[in-house]
């Protein structure tokens, strides 16, 4: 049985294995509420799932630890066990999904474990690590549906608490539910008028799903940018402690994770993937009635693959009207381009592309397009530029 004894047991053995990821405060990037960050993304091994396999692993027996332990993950749950494992002397095979990132998957090798790639997603890499558990006879360290594993992602609450005692609610990331089933025991256990709330991808809302619907469910397919929570069926363990200890459960686009990816790395110096930052989303874009509260915001991991992080820059640039983009109509004569291009300068921007085009169905024969690629404030510069170019005269027919 889980209880607060098993996660304070957890909190002294993982001492010497993980490190304690010190509160910080933020500005700038909510207005509404008092925003804190538990940062998970420094980690060792770049996220908190250290916690739950470096416990799990400690309290395996002898004869245990010598055949060995088998894991499945998206990439962070591998790395933990791959380290603790290596760590505590033993062997380790971890099955991932081949479209983990491979960032992911060569950082799993550096910490000491096989690999074995697996067509599809997390939930097919489980099967495989059960065929190969029983042909193997390793130990089969779960992400999440497993009662050590939650409590040592339960010490995450405990150093929320120990540190701030005056907070009025938490957000955490849910892919499996091994992580906020920890820390939402452990805070209620402790405090239980603290709140805690739950995000997920909308394109992954398993738990989210499973909640609504009063029992476990299974999806068809999962598809988001935060791959580390990309889970099609939560665990049974998990999904009741969730719905005993989690107050709500919310979940955030694909164009909001980019926009908390871009927001932490502008604001905060700080790199999060997009499982990790789904937290900082919910806060963002008003997903809880946190408005006036002191909020941690809890960013579970920081491993984004560097060919993923250029393109969620450009769409959380996009999401935040950083970049912008206008089609204009116009008589194609000489300066109508420095026109344009004065009047939106005149008004802060920078004009970043510039494509014509006269092929069209446009009204004046000696018409044509003019896109303008843009870099802006926010969405009210850019409607700002767009009704200046209309006041002196120009047809705008696509804002973006």
């Amino acid at each position: 049985m889980l209880s607060i004894d098993k996660v304070f047991h957890a909190s002294v053995v993982l001492k010497n294995i993980v490190r304690t990821t010190a509160i910080v405060p933020t500005e700038g990037i909510t207005d509404g509420c008092e925003l804190f960050l538990k940062p998970e993304n420094l980690q060792k091994t770049g996220s908190f799932k250290l916690r739950g396999s470096g416990y799990k692993i400690s309290m395996l027996s002898e004869d245990e630890k010598k055949r060995g332990v088998i894991a499945c993950s998206a990439g962070n749950h591998a790395q933990g066990v791959a380290l603790a494992a290596t760590k505590s002397g033993v062997s380790s095979m971890i099955c991932l999904p081949d479209s983990a990132p491979i960032s992911k998957i060569e950082a799993t090798k550096r910490y000491g474990a096989q690999v074995c790639l697996v067509e599809g997603v997390y939930d097919d890499a489980y099967k495989r690590a059960l065929e190969l558990k029983e042909e193997r006879g390793y130990t089969f360290v779960h992400p999440f549906d497993d009662e050590d594993v939650i409590a040592g992602q339960g010490t995450i609450g405990l150093e929320i608490v120990q540190e701030m005692n005056d907070i009025d609610a938490v957000i955490v990331p849910i892919g499996g539910g091994g992580l906020i089933s920890g820390v939402a025991f452990a805070i209620k256990s402790l405090d239980p008028n603290i709140k805690i709330y739950g995000v997920q991808a909308a394109g992954a809302p398993s738990m989210f799903n499973s909640v609504h619907e009063g029992s476990v469910g299974s999806l068809d397919s999962v598809s988001t940018i935060a791959d580390g929570i990309a889970v099609k069926q939560p665990g049974e363990h998990t999904f009741s402690l969730v719905q005993k200890y989690v107050d709500d459960i919310a979940l955030v686009t694909e164009d909001e994770i980019a926009a908390a990816i871009l927001t932490l790395i502008e604001k905060q110096k700080m790199v999060a993937e997009g499982a990790g930052a789904v937290s900082v989303a919910a806060a963002m874009f008003n997903k809880f009635p946190i408005a006036g509260k002191r909020v941690v915001s809890l960013i579970s991991g920081g491993n984004i693959d560097v060919t993923i992080l250029s393109r969620v820059i450009e769409r959380g640039l996009m999401k935040s009207g950083r970049s912008s983009s206008l089609v204009i109509e116009l008589i194609d004569k000489p300066g109508q381009l420095q026109t344009v291009s004065r009047i939106i300068a005149d008004c802060g921007g920078n004009v970043t592309s510039v494509q014509y085009e006269r092929a069209g169905e446009i009204e004046s024969i000696n018409g044509c397009y003019l896109k303008l690629g843009m870099e802006t404030r926010n969405y009210d510069h850019v409607r700002m530029i767009a009704s200046a170019l209309t006041d002196n005269g120009f047809k705008l027919i696509e804002t973006k």
